[in-house]
């Protein structure tokens, strides 16, 4: 039986200076491998090779990966993590806020997928995670952005999954409930969440912890997932099941 071992993977991460991506980091270094995070605002993380980029530039991609490749001296795993919130009726939702939220939470997601199989079809594939949500499965009021943005990144672990399978591609989202991140914190501070009404919405009566989406990720990146492609993982505590009241 395969384990969630990492030892000797060299992972790229987005969006791994804070929240769930940092958590991520955290496990996948726990595991054995080496990571390097890519970041548009990079902070020092003690033994992570941090470089500075911009997910919705085509060229900070490219340029982000060529050093974390560098420096890693090869890529197994890539996590597709970076991404932004939105939360605000429709009709205050300007073109500008919805172009925002498409170029980094899908074409951030697209860029670093698509330099990701580059690079893994020349060196006999990896695992890629991209970073949905359960509102890419359900939908919810006044996330119009953010819904369609992670509904996107859903299907193009799908479409990504069977199309680079034949080159040793491994592909999976992973689609997490509500978080305790700076997002949540974010929104909460503003008045648009209420903490108690969301545990009271989720069946196992509280929100997820960053490592629990971790684990997810550890697991998917890992050889006891070898035969998981194209599948959505949800880590919500239940939320999508649930459809009682």
């Amino acid at each position: 039986m395969a384990s969630a071992d990492l030892a000797g993977r060299r992972a790229i991460v987005t969006g791994g200076c804070s929240g769930i991506g940092l958590a991520i980091v955290c496990a996948f270094r726990e595991a054995g491998a080496e990571v390097a995070v890519l970041d548009r605002e990079p902070t020092e993380l003690a033994g992570v090779e941090v470089i500075a980029c911009d997910v919705a530039d085509p060229e900070s991609v490219r340029a982000g990966f060529d050093a974390a490749e560098k420096a890693l001296g090869g890529l197994d795993v890539v996590v597709a993590n970076a991404g932004v919130s939105q939360n605000c009726p429709t009709f205050e939702l300007d073109f500008a806020a919805w172009r925002r939220v498409m170029s980094v939470n899908l074409d951030g997601v697209f860029l670093t997928a698509q330099e990701a199989g580059k690079r893994m079809s020349k060196t006999g594939g990896g695992s890629l995670l991209l970073m949905a949500s359960m509102y890419g499965t359900v939908a919810a009021p006044e996330r119009l952005g953010y819904c369609v943005s992670k509904s996107g990144v859903v299907m193009m672990a799908k479409a990504l999954a069977i199309e680079w399978a034949k080159l040793g591609i491994r592909v999976n989202a992973i689609a997490p409930g509500y978080v305790r991140t700076p997002f949540v914190d974010e929104l909460v501070a503003r008045g648009r969440l209420d903490p108690a009404k969301l545990e009271a919405r989720t069946p196992i009566g509280r929100m997820i912890e960053t490592d629990e989406v971790a684990d997810a990720a550890r697991f998917l990146a890992s050889d006891a997932a070898r035969a998981v492609t194209g599948q959505v993982m949800g880590v919500d505590g239940g939320w999508t099941a649930y459809g009682y009241l």
